[in-house]
C-alpha cells in the first residue's frame, strides 16, 4: 500500500515541473550561443582535433569538438549563473 504523504509529496512535485516557464531554457540558450560565440575565439588551439559540423562555420570560428564542448560547458555555467541571480521564478 502506497502512503498518502509520498502521494501528495509526488503531487507537488508535479505541478511544480508542469508549470515551468519558457524564460529559463531561452536564457540557457541565449549564454550558450553567446559563449560559443565570444569563447571560441578566445581558446588557444580552437583547430585541434575533429571539427564540429556547424551549420555557420565562419560564424563559430570553425571549431573543433574539444572546443565545441568547452564552449557549451561554460556557456552552462554561464546561463545557471545567469538564472540564479535573475530569479526568473520570483518575476516571471
Amino acid at each position: 500500500m502506497i502512503n498518502s504523504n509520498l502521494l501528495a509529496v509526488i503531487e507537488s512535485n508535479l505541478a511544480d515541473t508542469a508549470s515551468e516557464n519558457w524564460q529559463k531554457p531561452l536564457v540557457m540558450f541565449v549564454c550558450n550561443i553567446l559563449a560559443l560565440l565570444v569563447l571560441s575565439r578566445r581558446i588557444w588551439h580552437p583547430h585541434v582535433g575533429p571539427k564540429t559540423p556547424l551549420p555557420f562555420p565562419s560564424l563559430f570560428n570553425n571549431v573543433s569538438v574539444p572546443a565545441f564542448l568547452a564552449c557549451m560547458s561554460a556557456g552552462h555555467l554561464l546561463g545557471t549563473f545567469m538564472i540564479l541571480t535573475l530569479k526568473i521564478d520570483k518575476y516571471f
